[in-house]
């Protein structure tokens, strides 16, 4: 891999629609990254699991294996940590959702922009390659070894999506202030920031994961202000 390769990313390309296939890889060919191509899901899957990609950019409806079971395995079974971006026709919360649930890290609804595509998958490449510093993240029974990325609560394992993990990180080294949606976003997106549902789903899938199963509730919204992450009962005993 050239040093303009290494600049701009490597990244795979699963998409049966020739026509968008062939507009999105000469176009990110021409940024200076370099693209693999599978035209359906099980091929699709084989490439992602064989090899060290920067991004996977992911159809939803693909001959073979869908977009979601794409995902879904290549998060549960082979435990790849890979940036997901996930393209779809499908417009509403609850498809948003069960995209991100499956463990996508974006999302993108056609038709789309090509520069907005390439945009996101540079966003997502950038924050993948950030440098995160050791550090050991602890609110309540809930902790975080940011050099591991190992998350735990009553030490039992938990797996959240990169999003996720960097959600988590904000919100637990801000602990136990608010921190604004807008701070989040900006954090996580930089400028290009996402549409108004996509913050509420990945938080919404956070807290299936961290949460639900537990008896105390740690994220919490703050109307009007944003969220935070603290244990309320001890918070109150502090005070």
């Amino acid at each position: 891999m050239n040093k303009r390769d290494e600049q701009s990313g490597l990244v795979l390309l699963i998409e049966d629609n020739r026509g968008i296939s062939e507009m999105v890889g000469e176009f990110l060919e021409r940024r200076g990254y370099s693209v693999d191509y599978a035209a359906d899901g099980v091929t699709g899957l084989h490439l992602a699991v064989s090899n060290s990609y920067d991004v996977v950019v992911l159809d939803l409806m693909l001959p073979g294996m869908d977009g979601l079971d794409v995902c879904r395995k290549l998060r549960q079974d082979a435990k790849k940590s890979t940036p997901v971006l996930m393209l779809t026709a499908r417009d509403t919360l609850e498809d948003k959702v069960t995209g991100l649930d499956a463990g996508a890290d974006d999302y993108l609804v056609k038709p789309f922009e090509v520069k907005e595509l390439e945009a996101r998958v540079r966003a997502l490449i950038r924050r993948d390659r950030r440098q995160v510093s050791q550090e050991l993240l602890r609110v309540g029974d809930l902790t975080l070894d940011t050099a591991t990325l190992r998350l735990t609560r009553a030490g039992k394992d938990l797996q959240v999506s990169p999003i996720g993990l960097r959600l988590l990180t904000i919100l637990m080294r801000e602990s136990p202030r608010v921190v604004s949606r807008r701070d989040i976003e900006r954090e996580v997106w930089g400028d290009m920031l996402p549409d108004s549902d996509t913050l509420r789903s990945h938080l919404y899938n956070l807290r299936k994961v961290i949460d639900k199963p537990f008896h105390k509730t740690l994220l919490h919204t703050i109307h009007s202000a944003g969220y935070r992450l603290a244990d309320l009962d001890v918070e109150s005993v502090a005070a």
